[in-house]
């Protein structure tokens, strides 16, 4: 059996690392989507910790209470647009979205929710086109593929 030459191993060393560099580029990546993603989640949860609680339960609130929180929705449905382009430019992981789609959904059938996206989107003009097309497709297209 033949010595490898120094040539021989370098090269095998050299691919050896450029593997387990792809691998780390690959990890570092994940986490820093995970990161990315979270970060959204903590923004989600701050502007529907300001939405009055019969809102997210699907309650009817008075016009008073509507109008007072207006901001906060429309706070929401910014965050919610932004969200849609970002998966749209694939910043957004295909789980992540199904999972925020999914509360998207949900949420514009609230009563509270509907009634200030159907305020918004009227004042709105040509704004908020993710959320618009999303909605028209009735969310059952992955705006990835858009």
């Amino acid at each position: 059996m033949a010595i490898p030459s120094i040539q021989d191993v370098a090269a095998i060393a050299t691919a050896i690392g450029v593997f387990f560099a792809a691998i780390q580029l690959w990890h570092t990546r994940n986490r820093a989507v995970t990161t990315f993603e979270d970060s959204l989640s903590s923004e989600y949860r701050e502007i529907t910790g300001r939405l009055p609680t019969e809102a997210l339960l699907g309650e009817i609130l008075t016009p008073d209470v509507q109008k007072t929180h207006f901001h906060e929705f429309y706070r929401y449905f910014d965050l919610t647009n932004s969200q849609i382009f970002l998966r749209q430019s694939g910043r957004i992981s295909k789980k992540k979205w199904t999972f925020w789609a999914e509360g998207i959904e949900t949420n514009l059938a609230r009563p509270a929710f509907a009634a200030a996206w159907a305020e918004i989107s009227r004042r709105a003009g040509s704004d908020f086109s993710e959320l618009r097309r999303l909605i028209a497709e009735d969310f059952k297209t992955d705006p990835r593929r858009w």
